[in-house]
């Protein structure tokens, strides 16, 4: 049937040939069955050369158009009726004729009702070209019956095995985008895997130097501050040791942040900003609220998001000198937008064009990868407002379902 139902015979040049070496043949049988009978002779040739005319001006066009294929299979099953009016032998254009009906055919109903008209024509055409006598009935009858019995059965069985094979199909490529996505899945958890084991190893080795090295610093200080005024060079150095061990610090901190893994699992995204949030206060005592009013956000979007959210506060960690900050995300048309602002010390020199340290740098080229801008603004002394804005069309059904006007609230969750 239609679709490659048929199997082995799809394409459109090998009916061409199959149709062409079958009026050829049948040309051929007319001329030396009965050369007596010129009249019948020159009768199949008509029909022949009738049929070919319509293969190829229209019945080419039925492999793709399906009232074409319906017209041009009458076509086919009134013309093998005419031809065996003329000749008896010309019955065997059933040959190619059934099967380019079972390959054009809509659905298995429509091939069996165009199979019985096709029988039913060529079994007149037999009784005409035999006399229309008793015998000539019968033998018609029995011969057509067999006909339609096998094109039926033969018919079936290749559209089951064809049916079969395109299950098969479906399922491998089924298997195949499923062994694509664990791929993916066994690479992102890779990825995840190793963050995790650098932020544990940076905050085992690295942070912890760095914290003993504060510690130390603010003994020395206390120490030489206490041996008297000749000690103010070396108390001095001291301090500049602990400020200088104190940013490296700060940026070791912000380094495991932006590197621990994102503790998504079945918590919903206002869930997981939240203990972003909360973790912040915990970890800088700068009060953060997060406000999330969407919901059903794409993983991918899901995870940049939370990535341009960590890097935001990581920011104010290092950089705002802030006592609060908000994080927010809200749809706004079809793109989704995260806001982290904080009350700090606000913006002192900043270009988008510029390269303002790795973090920017590397949000700004995560935003672009999924069609997103990054926007940065502030002032001195007003603090400043990172802007990460993706698209992510809604569905129509997802709209309809949505209030109008508004968006649908997950919620909004703060950490004190």
């Amino acid at each position: 049937m239609r679709h490659g139902k048929l199997a082995g015979m799809t394409a459109t040049k090998w009916w061409d040939l199959a149709f062409s070496a079958a009026v050829v043949a049948l040309g051929l049988i007319a001329s030396f069955s009965f050369p007596d009978v010129m009249a019948a002779t020159w009768g199949v040739w008509a029909t022949l050369a009738a049929l070919v005319l319509c293969y190829f001006a229209f019945g080419r066009l039925a492999f793709a158009r399906p009232r074409v294929a319906l017209a041009f299979m009458i076509v086919l099953a009134l013309g093998a009726g005419v031809l065996t009016s003329f000749q008896p032998a010309m019955a065997t254009f059933q040959a190619i004729a059934l099967p380019l009906i079972w390959h054009l055919s809509a659905s298995i109903r429509q091939a069996i009702l165009v199979n019985l008209l096709l029988t039913s024509s060529v079994g007149v055409g037999f009784v005409i070209s035999l006399g229309g006598s008793a015998d000539a009935v019968t033998q018609a009858v029995v011969t057509e019956a067999l006909s339609l019995a096998f094109s039926i059965a033969l018919g079936l069985w290749i559209t089951r095995i064809a049916d079969y094979g395109q299950e098969r199909a479906r399922l491998l490529d089924e298997l195949t985008a499923v062994q694509s996505e664990l791929a993916t899945a066994n690479h992102d958890a890779g990825v995840a895997s190793e963050r995790e084991r650098l932020s544990r190893e940076i905050h085992d080795t690295i942070a912890q130097s760095l914290t003993s090295l504060v510690l130390l610093a603010q003994r020395a200080r206390g120490e030489l501050g206490r041996a008297g005024e000749g000690a103010d060079g070396a108390l001095e150095t001291v301090e500049l040791i602990e400020g200088t061990a104190r940013e490296a610090l700060t940026e070791a901190r912000s380094l495991v942040a932006a590197l621990a893994p994102l503790p998504v699992g079945d918590s919903s995204l206002a869930e997981v900003v939240a203990r972003l949030a909360a973790r912040f206060t915990r970890e800088t005592d700068v009060k953060v609220t997060a406000s999330v009013t969407v919901a059903d956000v794409p993983r991918e979007l899901e995870v940049v998001l939370l990535r341009c959210a960590q890097e935001g506060l990581a920011n104010v960690r290092k950089h705002a000198r802030a006592s609060q900050a908000r994080v927010s995300l809200e749809r706004v048309g079809d793109d989704l937008r995260l806001e982290v602002r904080d009350d700090g010390r606000g913006l002192v020199e900043y270009t988008p064009s510029a390269d303002n340290g790795f973090g920017l740098s590397g949000m700004r080229d995560r935003v672009a990868l999924v069609g997103g801008r990054l926007e940065v603004t502030g002032s001195p002394g007003e603090g400043t407002s990172l802007v990460v804005t993706v698209p992510a069309p809604v569905s129509e059904a997802a709209r309809a379902e949505t209030p109008a006007g508004g968006t649908v609230a997950l919620g909004t969750m703060g950490a004190a």
